[in-house]
């Protein structure tokens, strides 16, 4: 079962990769060419290259394409994660490596939904010409699933090591991490709307991207997924303290910067709520959600120690 996990895995970076590309293209414009060759006796040999057009059928066909890899990509990671969970005989998200890759797929996966949802409800108009398309929003969420597989497959040990004792409440393993890895994927996906929306500007600056009030509007329904799901898994994470340490709550590394993390959010809630914030502010505050989101994954669990220290590297 580790053989299958870590060749599904590599299969779905080779997905994720294609997908990547994909999406570039989509967003771009850019199509591949073959044209042959004028030559005084005739047609010469034929020649590809890349092109870009604003009127064309190559950004639907890549969007389209961009999606099917994506889907795949999943359906690999899936098959990876069951084929890791029967191998280690407990949830697989117990160090960086496991958690790193589940972590990914569920962006993948959140990317995928918000995708098919809003695609289908934009309907004919420009998306029959790839303009204006949601999907636009793969151009940045799936180089972050990329970069998460790499990194997992390179840099993070992915040999099977025994539970802490900390971590051995398998139930709680499964339901508590899991939870965080829902709510920072689904923040994921405000982060890509809200770099998207920096990029196109309230007056819509780029014909191939999404309207900013889109992106507005997806950014804001991502963190409604994602900053519920943080709050539950942080007080699982309390109940989960008590059970292992006898106290609920105590300011460790990994507990303060997930909490500031989800101030952060609540913060934009908030001041979208009550001060009718949007638009660049609040694209800004995503993005900012989005550093304390990978401070608190990253940062914390590599390089500041604390009861939290499960790495596995």
């Amino acid at each position: 079962m580790e053989s299958l996990a870590s060749t599904t895995l590599y299969l779905a970076i080779a997905a994720c990769a294609v997908a990547t590309m994909a999406y570039w293209a989509h967003t771009l414009g850019l199509g591949l060419v073959v044209r042959r060759l004028a030559t005084p006796i005739g047609e010469g040999p034929a020649v590809a290259s890349i092109e870009r057009s604003d009127d064309n059928g190559w950004a639907r066909n890549t969007g389209r394409f961009a999606t099917f890899a994506t889907w795949s990509a999943l359906a690999l990671l899936s098959v990876s994660l069951v084929a890791r969970w029967q191998a280690v005989d407990h949830a697989p998200w117990s160090n960086m490596y496991e958690f790193t890759i589940a972590f990914a797929m569920a962006i993948a996966a959140f990317y995928a939904v918000f995708e098919q949802v809003y695609v289908a409800r934009q309907g004919t108009g420009d998306s029959a010409r790839g303009m204006r398309s949601p999907r636009a929003l793969g151009s940045v969420a799936l180089p972050v699933v990329l970069t998460g597989l790499v990194v997992a497959a390179l840099y993070f040990p992915s040999d099977v090591r025994p539970l802490v004792p900390a971590l051995q409440n398998t139930d709680l393993l499964a339901i508590h991490v899991a939870a965080m890895i829902l709510a920072y994927a689904a923040l994921s996906v405000s982060f890509a709307s809200g770099v998207l929306y920096l990029v196109q500007g309230a007056k819509n600056r780029f014909q191939r991207l999404p309207r900013a009030k889109l992106l507005d509007e997806i950014g804001y329904k991502s963190v409604a997924v994602g900053f519920p799901l943080l709050a539950g898994g942080i007080a699982l994470g309390a109940y989960w303290a008590n059970s292992a340490w006898g106290r609920y709550w105590g300011w460790d590394p990994k507990e303060s910067a997930a909490l500031l993390t989800l101030l952060i959010y609540g913060v934009y809630l908030h001041m979208r709520g009550l001060r009718k914030w949007s638009g660049t502010r609040s694209s800004a505050v995503l993005v900012i959600g989005f550093g304390a989101v990978l401070f608190t994954y990253f940062v914390v669990n590599l390089w500041i120690s604390g009861l939290h220290s499960y790495a596995g590297v």
